[in-house]
């Protein structure tokens, strides 16, 4: 009597590859209808000349030279780009500190955690008006406000976002630290380094995973803020240029695309959509290079 071989699944495998488009079908839909095909309109909007999407006239790459072109755009991309240097440097070196030291086995770490992330529950929006009354309480001493400098509403915007994100990056570095092999932490104490040389050569080496996370979300959170810059300062103050247009000193890029689409000039909508994809290609490509050039530096354990 001949023995029946055993299984391998293939039959299972038959009716998942059968019916699996009922589940990817309904996903793949949304994210096309949802991303894929505002992302392209986008796109074609941002060659176009409109006041209604139905109305666009097609007049090739003229939003981008305009977009180049305003002073103010261009204010807001450096300031952009210094706020997130900034930003991106002391979250993940305060993140990175706290979450070392509460690694330690201190008593209450657990609160601690816990008191450090709930600022990451609370609303941009929300952030941004409660550091608002607190910036101008304690600048109402010197009979000023934080809308009035622009040293001051920059100042003001790094602190609110340290205090919203640390918490957040904190519970990534923590993750990563616990991760670290116990053994090799050993190796390092009976060779006899230091606790800074265990940290540089051994556990920094080790979290790295954990810094490419961190470094790609304070790099492309720290560009695309908007909220926390609109409830706090608003772009404020802004000073007049000789030709007569106006540059807001502490806004944006987010804000500065958002004022332009939605400003009094209703031509200029597809200078705004011009601007979105500038951003975007900015966005995407800073962070894929921070990921390409932090993933290099990785160990794999």
């Amino acid at each position: 009597m001949k023995k029946k071989k055993p299984s391998s699944g293939g039959g299972l495998r038959r009716p998942i590859q059968k019916w699996g488009w009922l589940f990817l079908g309904p996903i793949t839909a949304a994210f096309a209808l949802g991303f894929v095909w505002p992302f392209l309109q986008g796109i074609y909007l941002s060659l176009c000349k409109f006041r209604l999407i139905k109305d666009a006239q097609f007049i090739g790459f003229g939003n981008y030279l305009s977009a180049f072109q305003d002073a103010s755009f261009m204010h807001s991309f450096w300031y952009t780009a210094v706020f997130a240097i900034v930003s991106l440097v002391l979250i993940n070196v305060l993140a990175f500190t706290v979450a070392y030291f509460l690694t330690q086995g201190i008593r209450g770490s657990n609160l601690y955690r816990t008191v450090f992330f709930m600022p990451n529950l609370i609303g941009g929006i929300v952030l941004g008006y409660i550091w608002s009354m607190i910036f101008d309480g304690i600048l109402s001493r010197y009979s000023t406000s934080i809308l009035l400098e622009t040293k001051y509403g920059f100042w003001g915007l790094i602190i609110l976002m340290c205090w919203q994100q640390i918490g957040y990056m904190m519970i990534i570095y923590i993750a990563g630290l616990q991760a670290v092999p116990e053994e090799m932490l050993e190796a390092a104490r009976i060779d006899g380094a230091s606790k800074s040389q265990t940290l540089f050569k051994v556990t920094i080496p080790n979290v790295m995973p954990s810094i490419t996370i961190c470094t790609f979300l304070s790099l492309t959170n720290g560009f695309k803020l908007f909220d926390q810059n609109l409830a706090l300062t608003a772009g404020q103050p802004f000073v007049i240029q000789p030709d007569g247009s106006s540059i807001k000193t502490t806004e944006m890029l987010a804000l500065n695309i958002y004022n332009t689409f939605y400003g009094q000039n209703t031509a200029s909508k597809g200078v705004a959509q011009a601007k979105a994809v500038i951003f975007f290609v900015l966005v995407a490509g800073l962070g894929l290079a921070q990921l390409a050039f932090t993933r290099k530096r990785e160990v794999q354990q």
